[in-house]
Protein backbone atom coordinates (compact mmCIF):
# COMPACT_ATOMS: atom_id res chain seq x y z
CA UNK A 1 0.00 0.00 0.00
CA UNK A 2 1.66 3.63 -1.02
CA UNK A 3 2.45 6.07 1.91
CA UNK A 4 2.63 9.35 2.08
CA UNK A 5 4.64 11.67 4.82
CA UNK A 6 3.78 14.74 6.35
CA UNK A 7 5.85 17.15 8.65
CA UNK A 8 5.05 19.39 11.25
CA UNK A 9 7.09 22.02 12.63
CA UNK A 10 7.16 22.99 16.26
CA UNK A 11 9.61 25.77 18.00
CA UNK A 12 10.99 25.83 21.79
CA UNK A 13 13.56 27.91 23.69
CA UNK A 14 15.67 26.16 26.36
CA UNK A 15 19.23 26.18 28.16
CA UNK A 16 22.00 24.17 28.31
CA UNK A 17 25.62 23.47 28.95
CA UNK A 18 28.10 21.46 28.39
CA UNK A 19 29.40 20.49 32.05
CA UNK A 20 28.57 17.44 34.00
CA UNK A 21 29.28 17.98 37.79
CA UNK A 22 30.71 15.36 38.73
CA UNK A 23 33.94 16.49 36.97
CA UNK A 24 36.30 18.75 37.82
CA UNK A 25 36.77 21.64 35.42
CA UNK A 26 39.67 20.42 33.98
CA UNK A 27 38.17 16.88 33.39
CA UNK A 28 35.14 18.55 32.12
CA UNK A 29 36.90 20.87 29.39
CA UNK A 30 38.88 17.44 28.33
CA UNK A 31 36.00 16.37 27.59
CA UNK A 32 33.57 18.79 25.48
CA UNK A 33 36.69 21.04 24.65
CA UNK A 34 35.73 24.47 23.30
CA UNK A 35 32.43 24.45 24.42
CA UNK A 36 32.67 23.55 28.14
CA UNK A 37 31.50 26.42 30.88
CA UNK A 38 29.92 25.64 33.99
CA UNK A 39 26.90 28.47 32.28
CA UNK A 40 24.09 27.69 30.57
CA UNK A 41 23.43 29.47 27.04
CA UNK A 42 20.14 29.08 24.81
CA UNK A 43 18.96 28.60 21.43
CA UNK A 44 15.71 28.70 19.97
CA UNK A 45 15.19 25.35 18.89
CA UNK A 46 13.03 24.45 15.49
CA UNK A 47 11.33 20.50 15.67
CA UNK A 48 10.32 18.97 12.08
CA UNK A 49 8.62 15.88 13.02
CA UNK A 50 7.82 13.59 9.75
CA UNK A 51 4.80 10.52 10.04
CA UNK A 52 3.85 8.73 7.41
CA UNK A 53 1.02 6.29 6.21
CA UNK A 54 -1.48 5.48 3.73
CA UNK A 55 -4.29 8.31 2.94
CA UNK A 56 -7.47 7.29 4.73
CA UNK A 57 -10.22 7.03 1.71
CA UNK A 58 -13.12 8.87 4.19
CA UNK A 59 -11.06 11.92 5.07
CA UNK A 60 -8.03 12.66 2.75
CA UNK A 61 -5.99 12.23 5.14
CA UNK A 62 -2.65 10.53 7.09
CA UNK A 63 -3.72 11.72 10.12
CA UNK A 64 -5.38 14.49 11.45
CA UNK A 65 -2.64 17.40 11.58
CA UNK A 66 -4.16 18.97 14.95
CA UNK A 67 -3.47 15.69 16.59
CA UNK A 68 -0.19 15.70 15.59
CA UNK A 69 0.25 19.17 16.65
CA UNK A 70 -1.24 18.57 19.93
CA UNK A 71 1.16 15.64 20.85
CA UNK A 72 4.21 17.93 19.38
CA UNK A 73 2.98 20.83 22.09
CA UNK A 74 2.01 18.40 25.06
CA UNK A 75 5.12 15.95 24.93
CA UNK A 76 7.77 19.13 23.62
CA UNK A 77 7.06 22.33 23.89
CA UNK A 78 5.00 22.33 26.92
CA UNK A 79 7.92 20.24 29.22
CA UNK A 80 10.77 22.25 27.31
CA UNK A 81 9.86 25.38 26.35
CA UNK A 82 11.76 27.99 28.62
CA UNK A 83 13.42 25.16 30.74
CA UNK A 84 17.06 24.75 31.84
CA UNK A 85 17.56 20.87 30.00
CA UNK A 86 20.17 20.42 32.81
CA UNK A 87 18.36 21.01 35.61
CA UNK A 88 15.05 20.59 34.80
CA UNK A 89 14.75 17.46 32.77
CA UNK A 90 15.81 14.17 33.49
CA UNK A 91 18.29 12.58 31.95
CA UNK A 92 20.08 15.27 31.23
CA UNK A 93 21.54 16.26 34.34
CA UNK A 94 23.58 13.39 33.77
CA UNK A 95 23.60 13.03 29.97
CA UNK A 96 24.74 15.40 28.25
CA UNK A 97 22.25 17.89 26.53
CA UNK A 98 24.26 17.65 23.18
CA UNK A 99 22.03 17.94 19.83
CA UNK A 100 22.53 14.43 18.94
CA UNK A 101 21.30 13.60 22.67
CA UNK A 102 18.25 15.45 22.66
CA UNK A 103 17.01 14.62 19.40
CA UNK A 104 17.63 10.45 20.75
CA UNK A 105 15.59 11.91 23.55
CA UNK A 106 13.09 13.24 21.42
CA UNK A 107 12.27 9.79 19.21
CA UNK A 108 11.51 8.08 22.56
CA UNK A 109 9.77 10.61 23.71
CA UNK A 110 7.76 10.43 20.43
CA UNK A 111 8.05 6.85 19.26
CA UNK A 112 4.05 6.67 19.36
CA UNK A 113 3.36 9.59 17.80
CA UNK A 114 0.04 9.05 15.91
CA UNK A 115 -0.15 5.16 16.97
CA UNK A 116 3.38 5.05 15.72
CA UNK A 117 3.92 6.29 12.01
CA UNK A 118 7.30 8.56 13.44
CA UNK A 119 9.46 8.59 10.30
CA UNK A 120 11.83 10.59 11.68
CA UNK A 121 12.90 13.75 13.13
CA UNK A 122 15.02 16.93 12.34
CA UNK A 123 16.06 19.69 15.10
CA UNK A 124 17.56 22.37 14.33
CA UNK A 125 20.11 24.21 17.34
CA UNK A 126 20.62 26.84 14.78
CA UNK A 127 19.79 27.92 11.09
CA UNK A 128 23.21 26.53 10.21
CA UNK A 129 23.35 23.38 12.21
CA UNK A 130 20.61 20.33 12.61
CA UNK A 131 20.61 16.30 13.78
CA UNK A 132 18.36 14.15 11.88
CA UNK A 133 16.66 10.69 13.56
CA UNK A 134 15.51 7.86 11.19
CA UNK A 135 13.88 4.46 12.84
CA UNK A 136 15.50 2.53 10.76
CA UNK A 137 19.06 3.25 12.29
CA UNK A 138 17.55 4.21 16.16
CA UNK A 139 21.08 4.72 17.16
CA UNK A 140 22.61 6.74 14.56
CA UNK A 141 22.29 10.37 14.54
CA UNK A 142 23.12 12.42 11.50
CA UNK A 143 24.82 16.46 12.07
CA UNK A 144 24.78 18.55 9.85
CA UNK A 145 26.39 21.91 9.89
CA UNK A 146 27.15 24.46 7.19
CA UNK A 147 29.52 26.76 5.63
CA UNK A 148 29.79 29.66 3.00
CA UNK A 149 32.40 30.42 0.15
CA UNK A 150 31.97 32.78 -2.93
CA UNK A 151 33.88 31.54 -6.18
CA UNK A 152 33.80 32.02 -9.69
CA UNK A 153 33.84 29.76 -12.75
CA UNK A 154 32.92 29.44 -16.87
CA UNK A 155 30.69 26.87 -17.94
CA UNK A 156 33.05 25.59 -20.75
CA UNK A 157 33.60 21.76 -22.02
CA UNK A 158 36.99 22.18 -24.29
CA UNK A 159 35.21 19.17 -26.56
CA UNK A 160 32.86 21.50 -27.81
CA UNK A 161 32.98 24.71 -29.77
CA UNK A 162 32.42 27.95 -28.56
CA UNK A 163 29.09 27.55 -30.41
CA UNK A 164 28.28 24.35 -29.15
CA UNK A 165 29.55 25.47 -25.23
CA UNK A 166 26.58 28.84 -26.18
CA UNK A 167 24.39 26.68 -26.93
CA UNK A 168 24.82 24.30 -23.83
CA UNK A 169 25.75 26.52 -20.66
CA UNK A 170 24.04 29.92 -22.03
CA UNK A 171 25.53 32.63 -20.24
CA UNK A 172 27.24 30.48 -18.04
CA UNK A 173 29.76 30.39 -20.55
CA UNK A 174 30.63 33.52 -20.98
CA UNK A 175 34.39 33.97 -21.39
CA UNK A 176 34.78 36.54 -18.60
CA UNK A 177 33.65 34.06 -15.73
CA UNK A 178 30.88 34.75 -12.97
CA UNK A 179 30.35 33.91 -9.14
CA UNK A 180 28.55 32.40 -7.13
CA UNK A 181 28.09 32.62 -2.69
CA UNK A 182 27.60 29.09 -2.46
CA UNK A 183 26.25 27.30 0.52
CA UNK A 184 27.94 24.10 1.53
CA UNK A 185 26.34 21.38 3.99
CA UNK A 186 28.33 18.74 5.23
CA UNK A 187 26.86 15.96 7.09
CA UNK A 188 28.72 13.28 9.44
CA UNK A 189 27.16 10.28 10.80
CA UNK A 190 27.04 8.40 14.03
CA UNK A 191 26.47 6.89 17.25
CA UNK A 192 26.93 9.48 19.64
CA UNK A 193 29.79 8.90 22.31
CA UNK A 194 28.08 7.73 25.65
CA UNK A 195 31.03 10.18 27.25
CA UNK A 196 31.02 13.30 25.42
CA UNK A 197 27.13 13.20 23.89
CA UNK A 198 28.71 14.01 20.22
CA UNK A 199 29.37 12.15 16.97
CA UNK A 200 32.46 14.58 16.57
CA UNK A 201 33.92 17.63 18.01
CA UNK A 202 32.26 21.08 16.07
CA UNK A 203 35.49 22.83 16.27
CA UNK A 204 37.24 19.92 14.84
CA UNK A 205 34.86 18.96 11.85
CA UNK A 206 34.68 23.11 11.20
CA UNK A 207 38.45 23.02 11.04
CA UNK A 208 38.33 19.76 8.40
CA UNK A 209 36.06 21.98 6.23
CA UNK A 210 38.24 24.81 6.52
CA UNK A 211 41.17 23.39 6.30
CA UNK A 212 40.55 20.82 3.06
CA UNK A 213 37.44 23.11 1.07
CA UNK A 214 36.93 26.59 2.44
CA UNK A 215 40.55 27.73 1.98
CA UNK A 216 41.15 26.17 -1.36
CA UNK A 217 37.73 27.48 -2.52
CA UNK A 218 37.19 30.61 -0.77
CA UNK A 219 37.25 33.69 -3.33
CA UNK A 220 38.82 31.37 -5.99
CA UNK A 221 38.60 30.69 -9.13
CA UNK A 222 37.34 27.03 -9.64
CA UNK A 223 38.57 26.79 -13.19
CA UNK A 224 41.31 28.08 -12.89
CA UNK A 225 43.04 27.91 -8.89
CA UNK A 226 41.58 24.37 -7.95
CA UNK A 227 43.94 21.86 -9.24
CA UNK A 228 41.26 18.28 -8.89
CA UNK A 229 38.93 20.48 -11.19
CA UNK A 230 41.59 21.24 -13.48
CA UNK A 231 40.32 20.59 -16.87
CA UNK A 232 36.78 19.68 -16.26
CA UNK A 233 33.49 21.27 -16.73
CA UNK A 234 32.59 23.02 -13.36
CA UNK A 235 29.41 22.35 -12.94
CA UNK A 236 28.11 21.96 -9.44
CA UNK A 237 27.19 18.37 -9.91
CA UNK A 238 31.26 18.07 -10.22
CA UNK A 239 32.26 20.33 -7.73
CA UNK A 240 29.83 18.84 -5.20
CA UNK A 241 31.43 15.22 -5.85
CA UNK A 242 34.88 16.84 -6.02
CA UNK A 243 34.20 18.20 -2.46
CA UNK A 244 32.83 15.01 -0.94
CA UNK A 245 35.61 13.13 -2.63
CA UNK A 246 38.52 15.69 -0.82
CA UNK A 247 36.43 15.46 2.92
CA UNK A 248 35.68 11.51 2.59
CA UNK A 249 39.35 10.26 3.40
CA UNK A 250 39.72 13.11 6.35
CA UNK A 251 35.87 12.61 7.71
CA UNK A 252 35.36 9.05 8.23
CA UNK A 253 32.17 9.63 9.45
CA UNK A 254 30.90 11.63 6.29
CA UNK A 255 27.27 10.82 5.33
CA UNK A 256 26.64 13.41 2.74
CA UNK A 257 27.94 16.71 1.18
CA UNK A 258 25.49 19.60 -0.44
CA UNK A 259 25.97 22.19 -2.57
CA UNK A 260 23.79 25.21 -2.81
CA UNK A 261 24.56 27.28 -5.79
CA UNK A 262 21.74 29.26 -5.40
CA UNK A 263 18.57 29.32 -3.10
CA UNK A 264 16.74 26.96 -5.65
CA UNK A 265 19.76 24.44 -7.12
CA UNK A 266 21.15 22.32 -4.82
CA UNK A 267 23.17 18.94 -5.29
CA UNK A 268 24.24 16.26 -3.19
CA UNK A 269 26.61 13.48 -3.25
CA UNK A 270 27.95 10.86 -1.00
CA UNK A 271 30.92 8.66 -0.49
Amino acid sequence: MKTVTLERRVVFSAGHRYWLPGLSPEENRARFGAWASPFSHGHNYVLWAAVSGPVDPENGMVVNIKRVDDQLQERVVTRLNGRSLNDEIPPFDATPPTLENIVLWLSGELADLTGGGLKGLRLHETEDFYAEWNPAMPRTITLTRSYEFAAAHRLSSPALSDDENMSLFGKCTWPNFHGHNYVLEVSVSGEPDPATGMICRLEELDETVKTEILDRYDHRNLNMDVPELAGQVTTSEVVVQAICDRLAPTLPSLARVRLFETPRSVFEARP
